[in-house]
């Protein structure tokens, strides 16, 4: 049930918490994949129902690395096909505010006085939209009790959550809930508000992106709240899982490579040509993309260019899926372009890691990104990446230059415009890079030695656990 970089952090970060010595429990709703995973999960407690929303089991379970899970079981709401938010046919679910109300109810009632686990949290770690009225709930609940902290933190502000204000009352909040000061938005009650008017804290997940929300370019109309609110909001980095993502024990990979044996990575090139019908050719540099083929993700620029691309000449290999007109957009090139660009419509973590591995540069043109996974595989791929300097792919891509390649900081290029002729721009200097060998392997060895892992991430935020468990409970 992974959906983007959230369903990464959602398995990375509590699986780092638990091993600098932290008691970490995850709640997620019990989906069919769950369920079949875990057939052995034992009941723990059963949830009663309240306003419209169904009663529940509480099941427990084991993860890898004995990560206990909380999985919410109530079939009436998870038990259907599809994604987690949407159906097969890639339309939202019509009663998602009472799907996601059940899951935030049920995290608040474990960090309340009236939970029905003799484990209790000292904090409850929200993350984005679909657990964002948790706060809202322990907020009025800590009216007659203490409860535990929260700490809200915003992986997309662009996804808010937002219903019709008649649902307040099947979502079993009180009327007071509903106002400026509340979980009102433009007239709609939304979730992301209420996480981020009521948690103890906010945090994003890169520093550039915790500055970038707070002006209104990126804000999204939260931005006036995140301002009054920003000697609570902080910008931590996300890492990657170095275990899944390591191009020496890659699984995926037909070759397995690392520094000292960089030039082993010429056989994924060749794999992954192969793979998309593109002429096998060492000499021609190989520009991969893995995405959602949105607006956001600046992908809309790559048919402005194309021509340019195939004439330097380069490859394209890309995979991804998102809005239909861009992805018929996408298949045209490589109609167009045959033995030039290859595009695969869908998700296949397979291809996801040969491309990742096989590609000689990295394409990420985003308009904005919180922080970005993809540029880190990358770099630990010793691909490096070309991106839009946004929110985290600023914090973590430097512009390869004169100077930051003779002092060692250098991984990438990067541009700012959101336009096809400055994306261009920087896949031509990156492509006149690929063809200095010297130069390239200074970058690759830049990057592939960056340390992208859980490990800091983890340790930042323990301590601003502490810090916000420190000042709601003195």
């Amino acid at each position: 049930m992974k959906s983007g970089g959230l369903g990464e952090v959602s398995h990375s970060l509590p699986t780092a918490l638990r091993d600098i010595g932290l008691d970490v429990r995850i709640l997620v709703p019990a989906y069919p994949p769950l369920l079949a995973a875990f057939p052995n999960a034992s009941l723990v407690a059963d949830i009663a129902p309240a306003g419209a929303l169904p009663a529940a089991r509480l099941l427990k379970a084991q993860a890898d690395h004995g990560l206990p899970l909380l999985l919410l079981d109530c079939p009436a709401l998870y038990r259907r096909a599809g994604s987690a938010y949407q159906t097969s046919e890639g339309i939202d679910f019509d009663d998602n505010a009472l799907r996601f109300g059940l899951l935030c109810k049920t995290a608040a009632l474990l960090g309340s006085r009236n939970s029905p686990l003799t484990w209790r949290p000292k904090l409850i770690h929200c993350n984005d939209w679909p657990s964002g009225l948790t706060p809202a709930y322990l907020h009025f609940e800590r009216e007659k009790a203490p409860t535990a902290a929260t700490l809200m933190t915003v992986h997309n502000l662009a996804f808010q959550g937002n219903f019709a204000p008649d649902t307040l009352a099947a979502l079993d909040l009180p009327p007071q809930a509903y106002g400026m000061d509340g979980v009102e938005f433009w007239g709609q009650l939304s979730f992301m508000k209420a996480g981020l008017q009521f948690a103890d804290s906010i945090s994003t997940v890169s520093p550039r992106y915790a500055q970038e929300i707070q002006e209104p370019a990126f804000g999204c109309g939260f931005e006036g709240l995140l301002r009054g609110r920003q000697n609570d909001l902080h910008g931590i980095l996300n890492g990657i899982d170095e275990i899944v993502w390591n191009p020496a024990t890659d699984t995926y990979l037909p070759q397995s490579y690392d520094l000292d044996s960089i030039e082993r990575k010429a056989a994924n090139k060749e794999a992954l040509q192969r793979c998309l019908g593109l002429t096998v050719d060492a000499s021609v540099p190989l520009l991969g993309s893995v995405s959602r083929i949105t607006y956001q993700k600046g992908l809309d620029l790559l048919p402005e260019i194309a021509d340019d691309i195939a004439a330097m000449p380069a490859q394209l290999a890309l995979l991804g899926s998102g809005e239909k007109a861009l992805e018929a957009q996408l298949v045209q090139l490589a109609e167009r372009h045959p033995g030039r660009f290859g595009i695969h419509i869908g998700f296949d973590e397979a291809l996801a890691h040969l491309i990742e591995a096989g590609a000689d540069i990295f394409l990420m043109p985003s308009r904005f990104e919180p922080c970005g996974l993809n540029q880190l595989y990358s770099l630990r791929y010793g691909t490096p990446p070309v991106v839009r300097s946004t929110g985290g792919l600023a914090d973590t891509v430097v512009d390869c230059t004169t100077t930051t390649l003779a002092d060692g900081t250098a991984n990438g290029y990067c541009f700012n415009e959101v336009s096809g002729k400055a994306f261009l721009t920087a896949v031509q200097r990156a492509v006149s890079g690929w063809h200095d060998t010297a130069l390239w392997r200074r970058l690759q060895a830049q990057g592939m030695q960056r340390d992208s892992g859980w490990k800091h991430t983890a340790a930042r935020y323990r301590q601003l656990y502490e810090e916000v468990i420190r000042k709601t409970r003195p």
